[in-house]
């Protein structure tokens, strides 16, 4: 009898150790592979994280974000604890506070359509306090928690491949297995008022573009509660108007882990007409009728709203941009942002350096203003590589 159950656990010994090891080959053969992924990905990206020899340790006359306002050096990571959460309020002060989070909502699902390797939603949720938007959630096949991005534009229908090509980057990143959902001004847009107002057009208390950061900080809440996503690995991308979005979004809320903003004008630039901070569905806002929109400069003596002071007191996006470190951001720069927005960059290049990172800030350039499908591929490396393989996390910081 003792033979007998000594040879019963030597068999199930023998059985749990060839378990084991296979597991445990099966884990490391997939760690190799990730790590030979990844290697291939940095290869193609890593160029986007040098600024160009013309540019590199070039500030301008941007105010620097290592300095308080009050001209006091940022010399810590605990000093810079404290700028971060002084930029933050002087502009939220200046463009007006934001209402609650809708953290307790759930996503409805209007319609379902099964895709070829995912399944499309449309779906319905709450972005403003009663105001309610649709939009498409695209999940891949496959089990366990994934990343997710989260694409903005003056409509939803465009990144989720039906609108004009190379602006399908909701379609295309769930290809490569990120859960997306897609998210537009579609009324607004349809009565060119576009944008966000709270808590309405004729009386927004809150600068338009901060608005719509708001409304992507609740698709943030609402998509994190998916049981696919995994929320501390969601990101941000859009282009134009919706690249504006998206670094006002990522900026301005800490929990978007990294972001892609393609082309969107990250600085203010009077000369740029697509750089149109004025406007007054941005940050020059006042209480319609409007008139004169769509100048193609903007002088400060014809601007209104926020946007003026802005400019008279010294004030531009690198600031906001400062914001990020050390989560990752990528700039996909065309007609509007050149390889002199490495200026700029610099500033934010120079906080991630303070605070002990390297490899944070990137750009890559295209010479028009339209994405292209090279300039997506680099954006889509950029997700896999944070998101997917290095796996940055916000909860790391």
């Amino acid at each position: 009898m003792k033979d007998k159950i000594t040879t019963f656990l030597i068999s199930n010994l023998l059985i749990f150790s060839a378990i084991y090891n296979h597991s445990f080959t099966a884990k490391a053969q997939d760690a190799r592979k990730d790590d030979t992924e990844i290697e291939k990905i940095w290869e193609k990206i890593s160029p986007c994280f040098i600024p160009s020899e013309e540019y590199r340790d070039n500030y301008g006359n941007y105010r620097s974000p290592l300095k308080f306002y009050n001209s006091d050096p940022v010399e810590t990571a605990a000093d810079w604890k404290r700028r971060r959460n002084e930029i933050l309020a002087r502009w939220n002060e200046m463009m007006g506070k934001w209402p609650l989070f809708l953290k307790n909502q759930k996503m409805e699902i209007i319609e379902t359509t099964p895709e070829d390797g995912f399944i499309k939603h449309r779906v319905k949720f709450n972005w403003l306090p009663g105001e309610p938007t649709e939009g498409y959630l695209l999940i891949p096949e496959g089990k366990g928690k994934k990343p997710a991005v989260v694409v903005v534009f003056y409509e939803p229908e465009t990144a989720i491949s039906e609108g004009k090509a190379d602006r399908d980057f909701a379609y295309q990143l769930t290809k490569r297995g990120f859960v997306t959902l897609s998210i537009g001004t579609t009324e607004t847009t349809n009565s060119k008022t576009y944008s966000l107002y709270y808590p309405d057009i004729q009386n927004s208390t809150i600068q338009p573009l901060s608005v719509l950061a708001y409304a992507a900080a609740n698709a943030w809440y609402v998509l994190s509660k998916r049981p696919e996503v995994d929320r501390n690995r969601i990101g941000i991308m859009g282009h134009s108007y919706g690249g504006k979005w998206a670094m006002f979004a990522s900026c301005l809320f800490d929990k978007y882990a990294c972001a892609v903003w393609s082309d969107p004008g990250i600085v203010f630039d009077d000369s740029r007409p697509n750089v149109n901070y004025w406007e007054p569905w941005y940050l020059g806002y006042y209480n319609p009728p409007w008139s004169g929109t769509w100048r193609k400069t903007g002088s400060i003596d014809d601007a209104k709203g926020l946007y003026p002071k802005l400019l008279k007191d010294g004030y531009d996006l690198h600031e906001l941009h400062a914001l990020m470190a050390p989560r990752p951001f990528m700039v996909s720069g065309g007609s509007e942002d050149t390889p002199a927005r490495w200026i700029p960059l610099n500033h934010a290049i120079a906080v991630n350096t303070l605070l002990g990172y390297k490899n944070r800030v990137a750009m890559d350039n295209r010479p028009d203003h339209s994405p292209t499908s090279e300039s997506n591929e680099k954006a889509y490396l950029f997700f896999e590589y944070f998101l997917k393989y290095k796996k940055f996390r916000v909860s790391k910081y």
